[in-house]
């Protein structure tokens, strides 16, 4: 398997030229890398006028292995080959090195490059990745990759203080500034510096990198409107990368941020360059322990719920119910102690049953996403308040007065639900939870909801029966003392509501209940249509220039089908109000408009320009189709029939039944279109059938093949 490394782009607040200069005292050798025994010339060029300088080197390194290690594989020392290409006159050094020790074995591979910062012409860039492939190594591949990642991480570290060490060495001696290269006849003076032969960057399994800035960061995050894609505030220096990593994200292992750079990368490169927040991409990568695969599959699968429901906007659109403001006993209470935003939920208290009977599950989820939304920018604001990163909040659930009322079974469903929306879609966002005031009957429900929590998260549970929580080891250790509410013993304040029972006037009917949750599910960007055997739901999309980019995104409520995309060089006529178009037939009901005239003869009135699609119940798709000529296209779903059934051996009445069985099935669609001009898409052209379209990279079988050139890119 092979490791690849991506480090942030780092940033040296200091000239390219000055940078350089104390890169090349680092050789010929330098104490504060003790691996690097020594270095052989094998070649070195340099042009006529100074711009350019390549030389190549074979390096020997004493690599910390177990001594054992080292006996079998019969070395004592491991050889590079480095190869620099500095450019003078554009300001560029370029390293590239592989192993010779090995290389049937081991492929080592590191690419590092200097540069001028864009931004900043007195600022210099290091870019750095790495790959290691261990095909095999006389049954020690695991122990050989052990102890390439802990080079790795102990010469990053080492790296950056090597350069630093020898900036501050320039600047004791009174050199602070280097002339640029000029071309010219006459050889330029050479900086009052020790000259000191260049070498390239210690290799992948022990590369060094820099004391920096993460240029990349955000640039992209803006580009959404919404909680997880607003730029982060600051100034420029809050990006320098060892501090705003530092500052915003934590303590990270170089490999930790090597994986949040590459599934950064890869969201920028197939996600139209709208991305969520750094802090966002990671607690998905600590969800899954940072395996990307697993990480980036879940964090798709998400943001296409995100975008379904318009999560991004709830927070401005969700108006909660009165009966919420004044039953559901939960409120955000200061912090802990932290800086954690606190959230307080007096469970016991609450009338679950009647909450569900007024309001529904849809409404309830709502309420509880709203406060998640409102946890991550509470986060957002502590962060900038305490001056480090807080990523996560504390609940605090008080149970006293919970019993067998509370084991409601529709009550406890929405109960699951709610945590399984949760559990997928805000991973790493609980801290700690507190949970006092246990009573006997707390088991029972600790045993029906516990399978459906994620194991991490279990282990942030802090548990307390009876008073357990006022004596040592208790709440004063994780909330300060003048911040406990008052129902707990405290002196402050609590502005949670006390709950009590939800009076029986505002239940509703299961008819008004469903109605709900249907306005609820349907008030979004999406539309629902109905689709039926022989009558299609068909939508008109007019394309004033060519080359632009028609994209859907649409889920298979119920039933299967079979879309297609058409295109007439005129428009058809609407449908009238009692009929579906010129079909002749009653409409049977629901959001259902057919277009495409029964006289129309496909090829000539009108011709496809997407092989069909078959979508299966429960799927979600995502597509694009780049459109070759102006005119009139017309996306259509159409209900899926099914095959004859002649290979099997039903007798001719029941062949009769079944077909008039499937024909009164009933097919629902949720779909989202958007025509893009086409300097405005930058998703990705895989094809449908031909070169021209590509299903959009928010479909989770993008992780796997997105280079397959395949007819669709379905996920659930």
């Amino acid at each position: 398997m092979v490791q690849k490394y991506q480090s942030p782009v780092r940033v040296y607040k200091q000239p390219f030229e000055l940078v350089m200069a104390a890169y090349e005292r680092r050789f010929p050798t330098c104490p504060l890398i003790p691996m690097f025994v020594d270095s052989d010339v094998v070649s070195e060029q340099r042009s006529d006028d100074g711009a350019t300088h390549r030389i190549e080197r074979r390096c020997k390194l004493d690599v910390d292995a177990p001594r054992l290690l080292k006996r079998i594989a019969g070395v004592d020392f491991v050889y590079f080959i480095q190869k620099n290409s500095l450019n003078r006159r554009e300001r560029t050094l370029h390293i590239e090195s592989h192993n010779e020790t090995f290389s049937n074995r081991v492929i080592i591979h590191e690419l590092c490059c200097y540069s001028v910062h864009p931004d900043n012409e007195d600022w210099t860039c290091f870019e750095q990745s790495a790959s290691l492939d261990i095909k095999s190594f006389f049954g020690f591949e695991s122990t050989v990759e052990k102890i390439a990642m802990k080079q790795y991480a102990s010469s990053i570290k080492k790296g950056k203080e090597i350069i630093e060490y020898y900036l501050r060495e320039l600047e004791e001696e009174g050199v602070t500034h280097i002339p640029r290269w000029a071309p010219s006849p006459v050889s330029p003076a050479r900086p009052s510096i020790t000259a000191r032969p260049e070498l390239p960057v210690t290799p992948a399994i022990a590369i060094p990198a820099t004391s920096a800035k993460d240029t990349n960061s955000n640039k992209d995050s803006s580009s959404l409107p919404g909680s997880l894609n607003e730029p982060v505030s600051g100034t420029p220096d809050d990006k320098l990368d060892a501090d705003y990593i530092k500052r915003y994200l934590g303590d990270l292992t170089p490999l930790q941020e090597s994986c949040l750079i590459r599934l950064r990368q890869w969201l920028q490169e197939t996600h139209k360059g709208k991305i969520p927040k750094d802090e966002h991409i990671l607690r998905f990568l600590r969800a899954r322990d940072f395996n990307i695969d697993k990480a980036r599959e879940i964090l798709c699968q998400s943001l296409t719920w995100r975008k379904q429901h318009q999560v991004d906007y709830l927070l401005e659109t969700w108006n909660s119910p009165q009966v919420l403001h004044d039953y559901y006993t939960g409120g955000w209470h200061h912090h802990d102690k932290d800086g954690r935003p606190l959230y307080i939920l007096r469970l016991g208290q609450m009338d679950t049953k009647g909450l569900v009977r007024a309001l529904g599950e849809e409404s309830l989820l709502r309420h509880v996403l709203s406060i998640n939304e409102e946890g991550l920018r509470r986060c957002e604001e502590n962060t900038k308040v305490f001056g480090r990163p807080i990523s996560c909040w504390t609940c605090l659930v008080d149970l006293e007065g919970l019993n067998m009322r509370h084991l409601w079974r529709p009550g406890v469903k929405a109960l699951l639900r709610i945590i399984e929306v949760v559990e997928a879609n805000y991973p790493e966002t609980l801290g700690r939870l507190l949970i006092l005031r246990a009573p006997r009957v707390f088991p029972v429900l600790w045993t029906l909801v516990s399978p459906f929590i994620d194991e991490n998260t279990r282990k942030k549970f802090l548990i307390y029966a009876g008073n357990d929580y006022q004596g040592p080891g208790g709440l004063v250790d994780y909330i300060d003392k003048e911040i406990i509410p008052d129902f707990l013993g405290g002196d402050c304040m609590c502005e949670v509501p006390e709950g009590g029972l939800v009076p029986k006037s505002l239940y509703r009917t299961a008819e008004e209940l469903e109605n709900e949750e249907i306005r609820l599910w349907t008030e979004t960007i999406y539309q629902s249509a109905s689709v039926f055997k022989g009558a299609p739901h068909e939508l008109l999309i007019e394309i004033i220039e060519a080359s632009s980019v028609i994209t859907w995104d649409f889920d298979v409520c119920k039933g299967d089908i079979v879309f297609n995309i058409f295109h007439s060089k005129r428009a058809p006529q609407p449908p009238k109000k009692d009929t579906l178009g010129a079909h002749g037939i009653t409409s049977p009901g629901g959001n259902n408009v057919q277009l495409i005239d029964k006289s129309w003869l496909l090829g000539q009135d009108y011709s496809m320009v997407e092989s069909p699609l078959t979508c299966k119940e429960g799927e979600s798709v995502q597509g694009s189709h780049v459109t070759r000529w102006p005119g009139f296209y017309i996306l259509q779903w159409r209900f899926h029939s099914m095959p004859a059934c002649a290979t099997t051996n039903l007798p001719r009445v029941d062949d009769v039944l079944a077909t008039l069985q499937v024909s009164s099935h009933k097919c629902k669609v949720m779909y989202y279109t958007e025509v893009l001009g086409s300097e405005d898409f930058r998703g990705s052209m895989t094809s449908l059938e031909s070169s021209h379209s590509g299903f959009s990279q928010l479909s989770a079988a993008t992780t796997s093949s997105s280079q397959s050139q395949s007819s669709s890119m379905i996920s659930r």
